[in-house]
């Protein structure tokens, strides 16, 4: 099969093309770096032409409501470019839990992304994510300061980027869902936790304060971003560390 991966330079969008590229297909990658622009479609036409399979892992600048402008343009311009070019298959890849919290804007950008898929005019496919343990770092600089990091105790079911692409790459790969896929890590800790597991691995003599009202996660209620009953991906967080 032909596969085109839109975003298929960054974290996840790479290691996607290789596990398709490894499985015997031709997956090529595209972004801004070889000529693609979502948001202008600048290139989205050629791009998409001939493939059997668009997999879009582009994401927004910006993680405020300026996203909800990026994912309805984006994804206005690749399906209408999809449709032209005879793409059978769509797939994107969105967040556990997202259409739970509202009162993050780059939540409710990627729930209008979902839904501008699924009212689209192509068969479609949606993989929900946990949250990435490749983000930990900058989870950890967003409320610190010299000694201290504040994290709320967020319930997080981490899951490792190669996990995540390597799902990614099997549900593109087989028929379309036409619904959503959850895929988390296998264990679920409280953030603050995470980060203090995080920090000792590190050698980072900071201290973790817990505070419910720090950094983007204080908006989540309970353990919405978590999913007991989601395909669960190999990798441990100790064992990623390492």
């Amino acid at each position: 099969m032909k596969f085109a991966v839109i975003g298929g330079t960054g974290l996840i969008g790479s290691q996607v093309v290789r596990d398709l590229n490894a499985a015997g297909h031709e997956a090529v990658p595209h972004s801004q770096s070889t000529g693609v622009d979502v948001i202008s479609g600048l290139g989205l036409d050629e791009a998409v032409a001939g493939a059997d399979v668009v997999v879009n892992l582009t994401n927004s600048p910006t993680f405020d409501e300026a996203s909800l402008a990026f994912f309805r343009t984006s994804m206005d311009n690749l399906l209408a470019a999809a449709r032209k070019g005879g793409v059978r298959h769509v797939v994107i890849l969105s967040i556990v839990g997202a259409d739970q919290v509202p009162e993050l804007d780059y939540y409710r950008a990627k729930v209008l992304q979902e839904d501008i898929l699924a009212a689209g005019p192509i068969p479609y496919s949606i993989v929900r994510a946990t949250q990435f343990m490749e983000f930990m770092d900058a989870v950890l600089t967003w409320t610190a300061d010299d000694g201290t990091v504040r994290l709320p105790a967020t319930p997080i079911q981490p899951i490792a980027a190669k996990d995540v692409a390597a799902a990614v790459a099997e549900v593109a790969a087989g028929p379309p869902l036409n619904g959503i896929r959850n895929i988390g890590g296998p264990e679920v800790f409280p953030l603050d936790e995470l980060g203090r597991i995080t920090l000792a691995h590190k050698g980072d003599p900071r201290t973790v304060v817990t505070d419910p009202t720090a950094g983007m996660f204080a908006a989540v209620k309970g353990d919405v971003l978590t999913d007991e009953n989601a395909r669960l991906a190999p990798t441990r967080y100790a064992d990623w560390l390492s």
